[in-house]
């Protein structure tokens, strides 16, 4: 069993940043994948950065060159470093990892907004 929790949403300026933490517990971090996802109101959740155990990294065309996404085995944190914020990035943003077959584990969501 595996638990989730982010932290680090707020609100931001258009062309601001911040940084989204995702904090894993309960398995073995080192070796699993992870992804963070976002939903907008009345939209469908869709993945916005994943890494792989091995660091590999893939991003949604939307967020490339502005989204990083990283990882801190030590501290059994993923993170997500935003830049260049824009209004379309408002969303709750969740840390994700999957579970075979079974489907993925999620966290409870951490609210990004941006505006002025």
């Amino acid at each position: 069993q595996v638990q989730l929790v982010e932290s680090g949403g707020g609100l931001v300026q258009p062309g601001g940043s911040l940084r989204l933490s995702c904090a894993a517990s309960g398995s073995i971090f080192s070796i699993r994948a992870m992804g963070w996802y976002r939903q907008a109101p009345g939209k469908q959740r869709e993945l916005v950065a994943a890494i792989t155990s091995g660091g590999t990294t893939n991003y949604a065309d939307s967020v490339k060159g502005r989204f990083t996404i990283s990882r801190d085995n030590a501290k059994n944190t993923v993170y997500l470093q935003m830049n260049s914020l824009k209004p379309e990035d408002t969303a709750v943003y969740y840390c994700s990892t999957p579970n075979g077959p079974w489907g993925n584990y999620w966290g409870q969501g951490t609210q990004v907004t941006v505006s002025s």
